[in-house]
């Protein structure tokens, strides 16, 4: 054990003599007195295993040349700090290194930006569970049980069976989940937007497995289609641009009667027809006046009151800004800065 001590005593100078910086003198210090497998510690660490009537001596022989390499590298740290004071040349005349800055996500963007264009007409932001019940989601819209998107291939399901009166528990497939809730606060009138996340069993160039909403409800007395084309046009010019029209067409939704599809003209081609758009119009959601049985199913009297909803991906409306040309949405989840960065 002795020779193993001079040694590293012999070793130990060798080496500090050739160190140039601070990181090396790092590296050499954690190599012999780190406390994990340091040359030193290992030592100590093995004193049991020497004889007894050699552990005094190896014991005081360790622990001097631990001081001695605790010594040596405390004054090799201060002259390598000197000598790279000594060399720096502080010029207070240049300009100061500008620290990265970030910035707040596209979708964040948008979600601020959607809600700040409602709130001048009345809207006010709402926020229900992404842990929804199928009684909202689904069986308080109108849609029967054999309904395809309650099928688990459309849908994730929590409960395999449903737990009580309210049925399974689900993640929200879609913001109009919320409707039925704010029905239930029987505050009327009724002028929302909810904007949550989202999840359904897809993925591909125009659907991701998490997403977000926005699903706007409007219920007063005497509330008519012109009423929600006014609206829809209103958000498109503000949205899009004022040279951007908004038009409807008849649809099916189970939770609305009449139902339309929204779309929007593209903003590449102003209306005329391109390869993106196809036609001069892109496709942007689902609207509606609200069925008299989903008014019945939040305790409203569908004679009394009458209202719209409308809703689409806050992503895809995005994507559909002049200007932009995001080929797959599933970019503005893969946390490329060099992608993210432009926005």
């Amino acid at each position: 054990m002795k020779d193993k001590i001079q040694q590293l005593k012999e070793q130990f100078s060798q080496e500090v003599e050739k160190i140039a910086d601070l990181l090396e003198l790092d590296k050499l210090e954690i190599k012999y007195l780190g406390r994990k497998a340091g040359e030193l510690t290992n030592i100590l660490r093995n004193l049991k295993k020497v004889p007894k009537d050699q552990r005094k001596e190896i014991g005081q022989l360790a622990n001097q040349f631990k001081s001695e390499v605790a010594n040596k590298i405390n004054q090799a740290k201060q002259s390598l700090r000197g000598q790279k004071e000594a060399v720096v040349d502080l010029d207070i005349t240049l300009p100061g290194v500008e620290f990265p800055q970030g910035h707040l996500h596209l979708v964040t963007q948008a979600i601020r930006e959607i809600v700040e264009i409602f709130e001048r007409i009345g809207f006010t932001r709402q926020r229900h569970p992404e842990v929804e019940w199928d009684w909202y989601a689904f069986e308080s819209l109108n849609m029967p049980a054999e309904h395809p998107a309650r099928d688990e291939w459309e849908t994730f399901f929590i409960d395999p069976k449903p737990i009580g009166p309210k049925g399974q528990r689900i993640l929200t497939p879609h913001s109009t989940s919320g409707d039925v809730r704010e029905m239930e606060k029987k505050k009327m009138p009724i002028r929302a937007i909810n904007i949550t996340k989202c999840y359904r069993r897809q993925i591909d160039v125009s659907h991701v497995p998490m997403f977000h909403q926005f699903d706007g409800l409007f219920i007063d007395k005497n509330i008519t289609i012109a009423h929600l084309k006014g609206t829809l046009d209103y958000f498109v010019k503000q949205f899009f641009g004022p040279d951007r029209k908004a038009r409807i067409r008849p649809f099916h939704f189970q939770f609305t009667e009449p139902s339309f599809e929204v779309d929007v003209s593209c903003g590449l081609c102003k209306g005329r027809g391109c390869k993106v758009c196809k036609s001069g119009w892109l496709e942007l959601g689902g609207s509606g006046m609200i069925h008299p049985n989903v008014l019945k199913a939040g305790k409203i009297d569908p004679k009394k009151y009458s209202g719209f909803a409308f809703g689409w991906g806050v992503e895809r409306s995005y994507m559909m800004k002049a200007g932009l040309s995001i080929p797959d949405i599933r970019m503005i989840y893969q946390n490329d800065l060099r992608f993210l960065n432009q926005f």
